[in-house]
Order: C-alpha cells, then structure tokens, then sequence
C-alpha cells in the first residue's frame, strides 16, 4: 500500500485498487445517504471494480491515524469547447466525524494538483443546490459554479431503446 504523506502527519492519501471496489462502494452508499438520495446509488462491487481495472474511474482515500475517512472518486474529461482536459470528481465525502479539520481541503488540494500533474486545465464536479455548507467549503476554496446548463443523461433503458432506432 503506497501511501502518500500530506501536510498533517497523521493524514494520508493512497490511490484505490479494484480490490477496494467495496470500499468505493460503502462511502458512495454513505454519500448517497448524505445527499438524501441513497435509493439512487446502485453501484456493485462488481461494476466499481471493472471501473477501476479498465481504469474508467479512480478513487484516492483519506486516511487520518490508519483509519479509511474520506474518499474521492474521480475520472478523466475533456472538452472540445475550450480544448482543454481535466478531472470531473463523480464523489467525494469525508466522514461525519472528520469534517472540519481540513481533511476536504486537503483533498481538493491534492486532486487539484493531480489535474496539473496529468497536463489538465480544469476539476469539475456537482453538487446539490441545498447542500449549503459543501457549497460554501467549494466557494471557500475559490470553486464557482456553472449555472447556466443542465445535465440530461439518457438511462440505460432508453440508451437501448435510442439505439434500436439506428
């Protein structure tokens, strides 16, 4: 386990392997649970898993004195708009317990620098319009948002029904 030293001794970093698909998987339930919408995560194990074998999706977790409290899941975007590549964060959550002792900002900083590192321009990410106190950690952190788009997504029942039509 290859673990990356921040600047609190007693947090660290380390990248996820298939074999922490579980791992992915019980703190984006957390998340979900969080965000008031746990009945829409329906991730398995199985599916995190080849996410992170075929390297579609990464994760980093935050350990603080050995124990796992943080997550983020990540992969990589681009845009033929401005040209330019970068990260979009697809979860991301420190526990209950510990929040506000920087460990989020010490993520952020650390995905932030993962972007430049990887030849990146941008980190993107969502989050919910009533999550006031995330928004304000975000805005703290010099985030602003995009608000003049919404995401449509076509679920896989109607990707299949689309493609019939090919």
């Amino acid at each position: 386990m290859n673990l990356i030293q921040t600047k609190n001794p007693k947090f660290s970093l380390r990248f996820a392997t298939p074999d922490d698909a579980g791992l992915v998987v019980s703190f984006m339930k957390k998340l979900g649970t969080y965000q008031k919408m746990a009945d829409k995560i329906i991730a398995t194990e199985e599916g995190i898993g080849k996410l992170l074998a075929d390297k579609k999706g990464e994760a980093i977790f935050g350990i603080y004195e050995g124990e796992v409290v943080g997550f983020v899941y990540f992969y990589q975007t681009s845009s033929a708009f401005i040209g330019h590549s970068g990260l979009y964060i697809d979860g991301f959550l420190i526990d209950d317990a510990m929040r506000f002792k920087g460990l989020g900002k010490i993520m952020m900083s650390f995905m932030s620098n993962l972007v430049l590192e990887r030849g990146g321009q941008r980190l993107e990410w969502g989050c919910l319009d009533w999550n006031e106190p995330t928004i304000k950690f975000y805005k703290d952190m010099g985030a602003y948002g995009v608000d003049n788009m919404t995401i449509y997504r076509f679920a896989p029942d109607q990707l299949k029904a689309n493609a019939a039509q090919f």
